[in-house]
């Protein structure tokens, strides 16, 4: 988990370098560990080749404060949560 305010471009660098290192060495469909996105800001509605980047990097998996309700049904956090009656 990291956070910080460094240029949007920067940002998806270091997504995508996350991403590369959890399928390295890893059987096809079977990542290390899961790369998941929140951003904030309007920035990646501007850059949109930065978007299909990022999208790509974490196999779609991208949140927004709109979205971020969705996070745990839509990742492998789903696994841990506890049902509720």
């Amino acid at each position: 988990m990291t956070e910080d305010d460094g240029a949007a471009r920067d940002k998806v660098t270091r997504v995508q370098h996350l991403g590369e290192i959890s399928i390295t060495g890893q059987p096809p469909g079977q990542p290390r560990y899961e790369v998941i996105a929140c951003i904030g800001g309007r920035v990646f509605g501007v850059r949109r080749e930065d978007m299909r980047k990022l999208l790509r990097a974490t196999q779609g998996k991208v949140f927004t404060m709109k979205t971020l309700d969705r996070l745990v049904d839509c990742s492998g956090l789903k696994d841990f949560a506890s049902t509720r009656p």
